[in-house]
């Protein structure tokens, strides 16, 4: 979000008079967790106040306290809205996968998947909301909680859904979808994760060399093998 969106978001707030429509309350804690986001992703969880954030969405204290009860119950909306978007393609590709007519082959599928997941955790901010979640592990633990339980395990059961279909039409075989799928995931993101959260740049080159070859690696040791003899 640039700085002419937190205009926005202020000319909004001005705007707004007397008791919100449930339309425009949704919008209202949108925008909240808008600019909540660019201000933890630019100062950090510590250096960003809720004063700031009132100021820059255009609302008061006490209407920001009436929706997040601290600083924390506010980041953790955040994260909430960021483990959404991070959840959608993995349980889209499952179920377009598994509607009917509109299977398509694994290689295929698992190579689109891989490049959504690479797009997603090197989008502007991913990686400073992480050392956000890795900097208030040990003072706030259910914030790393909610990343971990809400966000990378859902992640894992949304791919093992998609890896359960694919077994069923005979496309791969796994013993043991989530492990399997966890393995996909730290395959795909395992160097690309570390790299952003170290503040390391990517040399798309070499990341794109790498992921073909995780995919390939893992479609590799989940080939159906031969059928029983008789």
């Amino acid at each position: 979000m640039t700085q002419a969106v937190l205009a926005d978001a202020r000319d909004a707030g001005r705007r707004s008079g007397g008791r919100p429509t449930r339309e425009e309350a949704a919008k209202r804690d949108a925008r909240l967790v808008a600019v909540a986001t660019q201000l933890f992703m630019e100062h950090g969880f510590d250096a960003t106040s809720i004063d700031a954030v009132a100021q820059a969405a255009g609302v008061s204290k006490p209407t920001l306290y009436a929706r997040y009860r601290d600083k924390r119950a506010l980041f953790a909306a955040v994260l909430e809205e960021r483990i959404r978007e991070w959840l959608a393609p993995l349980s889209a590709a499952a179920e377009a996968q598994g509607a009917r007519g509109a299977a398509r082959e694994a290689g295929e599928v698992l190579e689109e998947l891989s490049r959504t997941l690479l797009a997603r955790a090197q989008a502007p901010g991913a990686a400073a909301l992480n050392r956000c979640i890795v900097a208030q592990a040990l003072h706030f633990p259910e914030l790393a909680r909610l990343a971990y339980e809400e966000g990378w395990l859902r992640g894992v059961r949304a791919v093992a859904r998609l890896l359960e279909v694919l077994a069923a039409q005979g496309q791969i075989a796994v013993e043991d979808p989530e492990v399997a799928a966890d393995l996909f995931l730290n395959l795909v993101l395992g160097k690309a994760s570390r790299q952003a959260l170290y503040g390391i740049p990517a040399d798309p080159e070499a990341q794109e060399t790498r992921r073909r070859a995780a995919v390939a690696l893992f479609l590799a040791g989940t080939r159906p093998g031969p059928g029983p003899t008789g």
